[in-house]
This record gives structure tokens, C-alpha cells and sequence, in this order.
């Protein structure tokens, strides 16, 4: 799975102003972060806003994505759920010829047990033919994949090749990284630790802002994993105040910002998100111009 490393960038869905997909910006998108250099491309993650997309949606968007990309780069597509069965149903419904993993988030809501846990997975796995790459987002899903259980699910599930932490916790990814088996990776979910991960041990990033600042995302994560430090830790802190009103009103709200400034999409969120207040608006001016 060598090609499920370096910077992935988790896509957002532009939208127009009636709530319609912007095709002419997710194209546009999908050229910006092809050309400035990303490895491979996340499609339909939380990032783009999955949650509050039709099936028909779904499908329409990861038919268009394989369409655009025509091969350029690998696809990683987020299914996952807090419906075990759905997501099942989800994976059986996709044509993922053209696909090269799954990224499947942990169940939100229901608040699982690590038992339980390792049954959701279990059954993904064994009704998906692809590589599938564990979420965890304690932040959002009110639930933590333990270190224990990622390490079982790693050595127990051939296809489970492995996890994109957004945790926040470095003693726990570091316990993964530590005890994993050598074929299984982490990725940083956080991009303001994307860098620390590495070093840790880390396998690269799937970034929000990476789509933002593809070239600049990119260099500093080969700068990271070539052992350049002192190149990457000037990129890391060149782009490091972006952070805080990247996310300070809900993701994707700060990076389709971003997008708009940089006239690659419209800043246009479905409900309950609202577009990015005009402080942050005009922060992230200063910021990325």
C-alpha cells in the first residue's frame, strides 16, 4: 500500500448557492490538488460534507471523481457509518472499480464498546474485497478506537492495512506505531500534527488544508518523511496560524473558505453548517493571500 502514503487530501463537496453540486468547482478542485503535487485523493470523507449527501448524490460524485482524475492519482473513498449494516449495504451498492482503499470512521452517536468496535470493522472486512483504513475521531464521534483495538484489528483482518488517527493523543499513536505490524500505517488526521506524526513514525496525512495549499502541504510531508526537518518545520510554521480558523467554526467551513478566496470553489455549506463569519473570512485573507 505504498500508495496510500505521503499527503492525501480529504476533498470537500462545493456546492452551488441552491444547495446543487458544483461540478464545474469540484473539478476544479480535483486539477489544483493533482497538479500541486498530493498523492492521492480522499473522496466523500467527512470533509466532504458526506453526511448531508443523497445516495444518488454519492454515487453521482465518485463516478465524476474517477471521471476527472482518470487515473492521475489513487482514490481513497470514505464509507462509514454508525449503521454497521448500512455501510455494508453501502459498499455492496458503489462500483469501486477505480477505487484503491476504503476509509471507514468509526461509529458516531451509538458510543460502542472496544467489542463492539471490533465487530463493526470485523464485518466490514469481511464484505469488502478492498483495503479499508480505520477512522478514529474521538472529537466527533464521542467514541476512541483504543490503541488495543487497532492493534488487534491490524493483526487479525488481512485487508484492515491501516488508520488515519485524529485522536489527538500521541501516547496512543504512539503505542500503534510501536506494536503495529511493520505493513500497517498511520496517518495523521490532524494537520497541525501532521509533522510530530511523522516523525513518530507516521506514514503522511489525509489534510483539509492540504487542498488549500496542496504544494506547500506536499513538500513538507516528503520534506518530513525524508528526515529534512529543518525544511519542513519552515513550511509546518509557514502555514501554522492557518489552523485555528481553519476549524474554529466547523469543518469544512474555514477550507471552502479558503477555496473561495483562491477562486477554486464557492464557500457554500449545506445546513446545519453556515459559511464562515466575516471575521474569520477576513483572517483567513491575511492569512492564505
Amino acid at each position: 500500500m505504498d500508495k496510500i502514503k505521503g499527503t492525501g487530501v480529504a476533498l470537500v463537496t462545493p456546492f452551488n448557492s441552491n444547495n446543487s453540486i458544483d461540478y464545474i468547482g469540484l473539478e476544479k478542485l480535483i486539477n489544483h490538488v493533482i497538479d500541486g503535487g498530493v498523492d492521492y485523493l480522499v473522496v466523500l470523507g467527512t470533509t466532504g460534507e458526506s453526511a448531508t449527501l443523497s445516495s444518488s448524490e454519492k454515487v453521482d460524485i465518485i463516478e465524476f471523481c474517477k471521471k476527472i482524475n482518470n487515473n492521475r492519482l489513487p482514490i481513497v473513498l470514505g464509507v462509514g457509518g454508525n449503521d454497521t449494516l448500512k455501510v455494508i449495504a453501502e459498499l455492496n451498492e458503489y462500483n469501486l472499480n477505480g477505487i484503491d482503499a476504503i476509509l471507514s470512521v468509526s461509529p458516531s452517536y451509538n458510543k460502542p464498546s472496544q467489542e463492539g468496535i471490533i465487530n463493526h470493522y470485523s464485518l466490514i472486512s469481511k464484505s469488502c474485497r478492498l483495503p479499508i483504513i480505520l477512522y478514529n475521531v474521538p472529537s466527533r464521534t464521542s467514541s476512541n478506537i483504543s490503541a488495543h483495538t487497532v492493534l488487534h484489528l491490524a493483526s487479525n483482518f488481512e485487508n484492515i492495512i491501516g488508520i488515519k488517527e485524529a485522536s489527538g493523543n500521541l501516547d496512543q499513536i504512539m503505542q500503534i506505531i510501536k506494536e503495529k505490524p511493520k505493513d500497517f500505517i498511520v496517518i495523521s488526521g490532524d494537520d497541525s500534527l501532521t509533522l510530530p506524526m511523522i516523525y513518530l513514525g507516521a506514514q503522511g496525512v489525509i489534510s483539509v488544508i492540504g487542498q488549500a495549499l496542496p504544494r506547500v502541504v506536499s513538500k513538507m510531508v516528503k520534506f518530513g518523511m525524508s528526515s529534512n526537518v529543518s525544511a519542513a518545520n519552515e513550511l509546518h510554521y509557514s502555514i501554522y496560524d492557518i489552523y485555528g480558523p481553519l476549524y474554529d467554526e466547523g469543518n469544512p467551513v474555514g477550507v471552502k473558505e479558503c477555496l473561495e478566496i483562491l477562486d477554486i470553489c464557492q464557500n457554500f455549506v449545506r445546513p446545519p453548517l453556515i459559511k464562515a463569519s466575516s471575521s474569520i473570512k477576513m483572517n483567513l485573507i491575511k492569512l492564505i493571500s
